[in-house]
């Protein structure tokens, strides 16, 4: 999932703002090899130039820095979150994982979040079936996953249940 920081000076030093001051208005998830540069490219694009503040990961997190908790740390800081599901998004382990804060986010806070069902089916991502029961089989065979693989199943679940957008990959993501 990648996010981009906005241009503007106060969201640009996150070292002074505290957790429950927002740093982001919109937090971006989604499987780079998928969607960055197609759909979420345009969407992080479209969301900066109507001056929205967003993260994405690829170009906000510190060098040098551990990923984890600079991606727990954005979520916070951030008033919403756009989760872009797609084919592959639950083959990631680090895309369910962010997926977990972004919806514990929710449930603790005022968090907004939208889902975006980028050319996969809502329904799949609410039951794991499809290219996501392909994924959560090898996550199961992984000894050292198993204990998480219920609760990305119940994240899964919980956020196909939002209401939110379901797009077609059409014209390199312009739907």
């Amino acid at each position: 999932m990648a996010l981009v920081r906005s241009a503007h000076p106060e969201a640009s030093s996150s070292s002074d703002a505290s957790p429950s001051i927002s740093s982001h208005d919109v937090f971006l998830s989604f499987r780079g090899e998928d969607t960055r540069k197609t759909f979420t490219d345009h969407l992080c694009t479209a969301l900066m130039n109507a001056g929205f503040r967003t993260f994405r990961d690829d170009n906000d997190l510190q060098r040098g820095e551990y990923i984890k908790p600079e991606l727990e740390k954005a979520i916070e800081q951030s008033r919403s979150s756009v989760i872009v599901f797609s084919k592959d998004y639950a083959s990631s382990g680090w895309c369910l994982d962010e997926l977990l804060m972004i919806m514990e986010r929710r449930r603790t806070a005022d968090h907004i979040v939208l889902p975006v069902f980028y050319d996969v089916d809502p329904s799949h991502v609410r039951k794991q079936t499809g290219s996501l029961a392909k994924a959560f089989a090898g996550h199961e065979r992984n000894q050292f996953l198993k204990y998480k693989v219920k609760r990305w199943r119940e994240a899964l679940t919980e956020a196909a249940d939002l209401s939110g957008m379901v797009l077609q990959n059409e014209a390199d993501g312009y739907a």
